[in-house]
């Protein structure tokens, strides 16, 4: 999507860049992951206007391949404006209900043989509200013959209320992708703000009681849950943040960060260390994708993992 932020209403100006939450992760990947043994594409559609090649000379910039990015005629890029709070906490205004990117499944981007590219995809509760019944239900199957044949899904449940049409329709879209899942990266406020309060045990239980997979939960401070396949739940409490600028993306960082230290090999514990140390960096400055520097750890050089 278009990102406006840093609105000036005496210039009447804001700034103008391309964000959205799994392209924010698929951005932050490729700064992580070495690009001699690793590739990141991105899975969208835009449409055949000059913003949309903006978007995609701007998406090719980061290092995420384009190639099965999708053009349609007939569609416009969404656009989202970010509004932010002294504290650096942020709101979202959103403009997308006819975007390009709402044709993925008529596209043909969400089949078994789309997914068949790649050892990982990772998806949210985002792509899965853009999506209606028949497109989310012809990505669970193609998730689930990606699985057959030895793929992994990693899924963050992301949910923005306005993008469905109530909570029931999420809940069970939700539930049906956790069945189909292998890394779980929810938040507690999103699982709070679907199913209601509860502990993070109570929320990781109910993820695991799908799928029994491995489980990173985001609870918006230092303190981040983990639950390995089959395990118990424990909790990792990490250092605070330093200053907080624009809490935007901070969760697409830490799952990127998390992500990224997994494939090379590192331990759930250090993977979260990782991914919370992505995640400070993102917001201490404006914007949903900035430049991050790797940490050397357990791991060894993060980048070289």
């Amino acid at each position: 999507m278009i990102e406006l932020s840093g609105w000036d209403p005496e210039a009447g100006r804001f700034d103008a860049a391309v964000a959205g939450d799994t392209l924010n992760t698929a951005a932050y990947m490729t700064q992580l992951l070495p690009e001699e043994r690793y590739e990141v594409s991105y899975v969208t559609v835009l449409g055949c206007d000059r913003y949309s090649d903006w978007m995609l000379s701007r998406i090719a910039s980061l290092g995420v391949r384009t190639g099965l990015i999708a053009r349609d005629p007939d569609r416009r890029p969404g656009v989202y404006a970010i509004e932010t709070d002294p504290a650096g906490e942020r709101r979202f205004h959103y403009w997308r209900a006819d975007s390009a990117a709402r044709q993925l499944a008529a596209r043909g981007l969400v089949r078994e043989e789309v997914l068949s590219r790649f050892d990982m995809v990772y998806l949210s509760g985002i792509t899965l509200a853009i999506l209606d019944d028949t497109g989310r239900a012809e990505l669970l199957e193609a998730c689930r013959a990606f699985r057959a044949d030895g793929g992994r899904i990693a899924f963050d449940s992301n949910y923005r209320p306005a993008l469905w049409s109530g909570p029931e329709a999420a809940r069970r879209a939700m539930a049906a992708q956790w069945a189909e899942c292998d890394v779980a990266l929810p938040s507690l406020d999103d699982e709070h703000a679907l199913w209601g309060e509860g502990s993070p045990q109570q929320a990781m239980s109910r993820i695991a009681g799908r799928s029994e997979c491995e489980i990173a939960m985001k609870t918006g401070g230092p303190e981040v849950w983990l639950r390995s396949s089959g395990g118990e739940a424990r909790q990792l409490q990490l250092p605070p943040a330093g200053p907080v600028v624009d809490t935007t993306a901070a969760g697409d960082a830490f799952n990127a960060g998390y992500l990224a230290a997994r494939l090379g090999g590192d331990a759930p514990g250090d993977a979260a260390e990782a991914g919370h140390g992505i995640a400070c960096q993102v917001i201490a400055k404006p914007g949903a994708i900035v430049s991050v520097e790797a940490r050397t750890g357990p791991g060894g050089d993060r980048a070289q993992a």
